[in-house]
């Protein structure tokens, strides 16, 4: 399976990088940065430089042609501004949509946020609250779709512990928690076998279920 993934560099795309070539697979890491092509490498996964912001539907079609799957895993990050959550979070989404669309690959999998489709809380930040908007318009994007066979995951708070393999994967609502960016790979890893789950959100936290088991409940993951 070649799975071209957006925001390659990212914690949680590394772990995914990483699991889909000890499945044997192919992982392509779009990333804008060339001094991070070692890394990319060293993960035995190829790498494109390419910016999102900057960069024509046509150029990032012509990089996913090819391939079996999308993943949108990439955010402007911690400390950026307002103007980049948007141009990155919800443009940079709906960009290699166009270009999934225009390549005709179908399989899109977009990594979105607890707190996207709900009411902002009051007394959010500036940033954060645009963070939100953008990774909402993000979702009513991509949901409005007829053809991809999109997928949204909303993980819970992300952290840099080892996996568990064990999570709870539901449809909104599920209450606030967190989960290891292993386990989101984990998770997208399941997800891209499992075309039965195409056109559903789901929310993602640790939990007492297998991951196997728990997208299982959602699709038919072939395992």
């Amino acid at each position: 399976m070649r799975v071209v993934i957006a925001g390659g560099h990212g914690k949680i795309s590394q772990h995914l990088l990483r699991l889909l070539a000890e499945q044997g697979g192919n992982g392509v890491a779009m990333i804008r940065d060339p001094a991070q092509i070692a890394d990319i490498k060293a993960l035995n996964a190829d790498a494109v430089v390419i910016d999102l912001e900057s960069a024509s539907t046509e150029q990032v079609a012509g990089v996913l042609q090819g391939a079996d799957a999308v993943v949108f895993a990439a955010g402007a990050g911690p400390g950026s501004t307002v103007e980049r959550k948007d141009a990155v979070d919800r443009a940079g989404s709906a960009l290699l949509a166009d270009a999934a669309e225009q390549a005709g690959v179908r399989r899109f999998l977009q990594v979105s946020s607890f707190g996207a489709g709900q009411p902002v809380p009051e007394g959010t930040d500036e940033v954060f609250t645009a963070y939100l908007a953008a990774k909402t318009a993000a979702e009513e994007d991509l949901t409005a779709r007829t053809g991809l066979d999109w997928t949204v995951l909303r993980p819970g708070g992300l952290t840099d512990e080892d996996p568990t393999g064990m999570v709870t994967l539901s449809v909104p609502p599920l209450d606030r928690g967190q989960v290891p960016r292993a386990d989101v790979a984990a998770v997208l890893l399941a997800l891209l076998d499992s075309p039965d789950t195409a056109g559903k959100v789901l929310m993602l936290t640790s939990g007492d279920t297998p991951v196997a088991d728990a997208v299982a409940a959602h699709g038919a993951y072939r395992g």
